[in-house]
């Protein structure tokens, strides 16, 4: 039997060792997440990086962040 799995792809964000704002800067990103959510949509929606990346770029801006985009 085959079976075809589809690729997932991931935001990998790193934040600089001992970042101050780390904490709150993950709580902005998850609720990125949460509001993706609400309108029925998930992480495995295929547009989900499209949908979400201008709001983790703001985000980036603000706290300093790095970040990749990574296939599964």
């Amino acid at each position: 039997m085959k079976v075809r799995l589809p690729k997932h792809r991931e935001f990998l964000i790193k934040f600089a060792d001992d970042y101050p704002l780390e904490a709150q800067a993950w709580e902005e990103l998850n609720q990125i997440v949460k509001d993706y959510c609400k309108d029925g949509k998930s992480l495995y929606t295929p547009t989900f990086i499209e949908d979400n990346e201008d709001k983790v770029k703001a985000l980036q801006e603000k706290y300093e962040f790095t970040y990749e985009i990574i296939e599964k």
